[in-house]
């Protein structure tokens, strides 16, 4: 059984949690840069930044979420139902959510010592 400290101390989970935020938040800068650009016609400045990040961090998120979804077992349907909540905005957020409440993002039991000799 995992306590709730190595759940916060799990790199596979600390890293998913952290991406899965960080694609939510540079999809809703792209998504206020495109209203810049494409209503208001003031500026392309927000695009141009946050378009680059979010491709940067969504190719992290696919990419730790199959990691995670490896190393922590989820097997195919959670792994897939996380990926796709990559397209839809702050659709990240919301699976982070899912699998913690399912006991699917938690950290794995540290290793037993081996026994002594």
């Amino acid at each position: 059984m995992t306590t709730p400290a190595a759940s916060r101390t799990d790199p596979d989970v600390q890293s998913y949690r952290i991406v899965a935020f960080l694609e939510a938040a540079t999809w809703a800068g792209l998504l206020v840069g495109m209203v810049l650009k494409h209503v208001t016609r003031t500026t392309e400045l927000g695009v141009q930044i946050f378009g680059q990040a979010h491709g940067l961090v969504f190719l992290a998120y696919v990419a730790l979420t199959v990691v995670a979804g490896v190393r922590l077992r989820w097997g195919w349907w959670p792994t897939l139902v996380a990926l796709a909540a990559s397209v839809p905005p702050m659709g990240t957020l919301l699976a982070e959510r899912w699998l913690r409440r399912s006991g699917r993002l938690v950290g794995r039991a540290p290793a037993a010592p081996a026994p002594a000799d």
